[in-house]
């Protein structure tokens, strides 16, 4: 009896038995109101944020190059519609460290209709009185006057002082270099005159040009690959993603009729679909040895954007085969060991089966949660580029030679009255970059992180919403004595309304919790990336501690919401009365807690790496064109891995959220059997409303908790 009061004590009293309690309360009032008006007038503050980065943001920045005037190149409606490329009058110039500090040649940069094809310098085409129209094209707009000797127009910049055959790349003229037989050369020549009376210089001085002016377009190219192969297999990978849920929801739907059977049959495809893949890995393995390039190591070979490269070495698929062969002995020695309570987890699922089967209507309302998660996300992205988009031109000094006044920012329709010139004759006011001295750029970074802390906040809302709604309405299925005559007419709206009208701010307060946690780990992570090249080993392994500390409790953190929002579903408590109730109930039954809980989420789980196991196999088939009957039928791809990772993911994100009603189906009976149990303890007649063997199975999985 000592034993028994110092149990309770601990971890709090059990409930009574309550002749009245028929389920989730329905007569409620509202919980944690200052959250909730917290949580308005955060959202009112985000919009005003979002219309003032959609009033100064302009994406077209993102897109278009821009001239020395800052004017967008190609764009529609401006006077360079018909210039859709960036002409460099001097690309060498672009070797300059400039390049890197600003982003930005210090050369003058116009918008042409066509990258020149040809070698020309001004001053052969003042001397000869030939190509007048086409040279002019590359000189700045309403020039004019070929009567200015070559050395004004020069001086001027009016004109380059030479043009090399080019071709556009990423909607900028690069010089159409080429090698051949390990020569560099421009066109068929490998050296050039620069136009300006010297010597003749080398090609490999544009190719140093190019190079660093390519500093900041390399990464946008593989951007570029990557938008062409959406563009050309969007359409394929949305067959995969409906494919992907289909799967899921026959898989959903037998797991009401058949559960047993189906978890069974869901193992034993899991070990198959790893054991298929181990084989296919060993195949490759063996069919590549012998070929040239083929035990080229990994380390050698380094980063390659292209994933194909890899797919050519043997150690590639010597890795994939014992990462497999890895996880294939972790799950058989997992299914061994845990062979009785997979019985156990299995009978909950039978349970959850039935309690969907009497809710049809959970099995499309992730759809609901998923709609808002994806606005809320594109609320997010589309602020973020605005913000990121919205400075404002900003033109400096840019001279060639030494001046006191290169680098500050300049005016470009006044600068020819200024005292600028007179001192540095060869100064240019041009377009550095964008940025802006007024009062709101100077706090684009904090409108950018409450951007980044709003969309955190509201995803973790939306998925809270989601689990109460659930959580009320299964908690309406177990609790009704005579099923579905108790129950509610539309048990998910009714727990739906519930939820917003009176435990928004406790949604609120749980998601606040876990979005200021995730933002501490988003700084973390940005802190380890700026001292990677940093030698100190001391701050590297305090860093490493709180990255780890701080995952660790986000984990916590969404385990105790969870258990807190079925409470709030069902009794209509605050957020930290509910989640005290639900900690202390669940450290009363620890034992029942270790055994289920984990291995439903691993039976589960299984369930998910099944879909995305054999739709990504399906996927890497067809993308790759290894399916002999659709292999002219497969998009040209310049990476075949992206719509093959985008539909994984789509794959396991729909997966997800099938088998997440199931995850908060088992959750909530789980906390309403224990519940049940501590308030029905055998001294009244009302039978527990969990089904007999399940109550059987759950009893003798808690060998610790004190004798009644």
């Amino acid at each position: 009896m000592g034993d028994q009061e110092n149990y309770y004590g601990k971890h709090g009293e059990p409930k009574k038995y309550d002749p009245n309690f028929k389920g989730p309360i329905q007569n409620r009032g509202c919980t944690d109101i200052l959250c909730c008006i917290l949580i308005v007038l955060g959202i009112i503050a985000y919009v005003a944020v979002g219309i003032v980065a959609w009033t100064y943001g302009d994406p077209r920045k993102v897109i278009y190059p821009t001239d020395s005037k800052g004017q967008f190149c190609g764009q529609v409606g401006t006077p360079n519609e018909k210039k859709p490329f960036l002409f460099y009058f001097n690309i060498m110039k672009c070797a300059s460290p400039l390049v890197l500090l600003q982003f930005q040649c210090p050369t003058t940069q116009i918008c042409v209709e066509n990258c020149p094809d040809r070698f020309l310098t001004y001053l052969s085409v003042a001397t000869t009185q030939q190509n007048f129209d086409y040279y002019k094209q590359f000189c700045r707009d309403g020039f004019n006057n070929f009567t200015k000797s070559p050395v004004e127009v020069l001086r001027d910049r009016d004109c380059p002082a030479m043009i090399t055959p080019s071709k556009p790349f990423t909607r900028r003229c690069f010089p159409a270099i080429n090698t051949q037989k390990g020569v560099v050369m421009v066109g068929n020549s490998t050296t050039f005159d620069d136009g300006r009376g010297d010597k003749q210089r080398n090609v490999t001085d544009l190719l140093e040009g190019a190079k660093k002016a390519n500093v900041v377009l390399e990464a946008r190219q593989v951007a570029m690959k990557i938008f062409e192969d959406y563009t050309v297999s969007w359409y394929w990978i949305v067959i995969g993603l409906i494919i992907a849920m289909v799967i899921s929801l026959i898989f959903v739907v037998l797991l009401r009729f058949l559960a047993g059977i189906m978890v069974w049959v869901m193992i034993v495809l899991v070990i198959a679909v790893m054991g298929y893949g181990i084989f296919h890995c060993y195949m490759e393995y063996a069919r590549l040895k012998g070929q040239s390039g083929s035990d080229v190591t990994l380390k050698d070979i380094g980063f390659q954007t292209d994933i194909r490269v890899y797919l050519h070495l043997r150690q590639t698929w010597l890795a994939f085969m014992i990462i497999l062969c890895i996880l294939e002995v972790i799950v058989i020695l997992l299914l061994i060991f845990l062979r009785k309570r997979i019985m156990i987890a299995i009978a909950l699922i039978k349970e959850a089966s039935r309690a969907v089967g009497f809710v049809m209507s959970s099995l499309v309302f992730p759809l609901f949660t998923f709609l808002l998660v994806c606005l809320c996300i594109a609320y997010w992205a589309i602020t973020a580029v605005f913000l990121s988009t919205s400075n404002e031109a900003v033109y400096k000094v840019f001279n060639e030679t030494q001046c006191d006044f290169s680098g500050n920012t300049c005016n470009p329709e006044t600068f020819n009255t200024t005292n600028v010139t007179r001192v540095c004759p060869d100064a240019t006011c041009q377009f550095a970059f964008y940025g802006g001295e007024t009062y709101y750029h100077k706090y684009l970074i904090v409108f950018q992180i409450y951007n980044a802390f709003m969309f955190l906040w509201l995803a973790n809302f939306v998925i809270a919403l989601g689990q109460v709604t659930l959580a009320g309405a299964f908690a309406s299925y177990y609790w009704a004595f005579k099923k579905p005559d108790d129950m509610p007419a539309f048990p998910i709206f009714s727990s739906l309304g519930r939820a917003l009208r009176y435990h928004t701010g406790s949604l609120a307060f749980g998601s606040l919790i876990l979005a200021i946690v995730q933002m501490i780990r988003i700084l973390l992570e940005y802190l380890d990336h700026k001292l990677k090249g940093a030698d100190n080993k001391c701050a590297r392994f305090l860093l490493c501690c709180l990255k780890c500390c701080f995952w660790c409790l986000e984990k916590f953190i969404k385990f105790l919401n969870r258990n807190a929002y079925i409470m709030i579903a069902i009794y209509g408590t605050n957020f930290c009365t509910s989640a005290r109730n639900a900690f202390f109930l669940l450290m009363r039954n620890i034992i029942r807690v270790a055994v289920l809980d984990k291995v439903t989420d691993f039976l589960l789980f299984l369930g998910k790496l099944l879909v995305v196991g054999c739709v990504g196999i399906l996927a890497f088939f067809f993308f790759s064109r290894r399916i002999q009957i659709v292999q002219d039928t497969a998009p040209t791809l310049n990476y075949y891995w992206v719509p093959i990772l985008t539909v994984i993911l789509g794959s396991y994100l729909i997966a997800h959220g099938f088998f997440s009603v199931y995850g908060m189906c088992v959750d909530t009976l789980f906390l309403c059997f224990l519940e049940d149990l501590e308030r029905n303890d055998g001294s009244t007649e009302r039978p527990y409303f969990m089904s007999g063997s399940l109550q059987k199975l759950l009893n003798k999985s808690n060998q610790t908790k004190p004798d009644k």
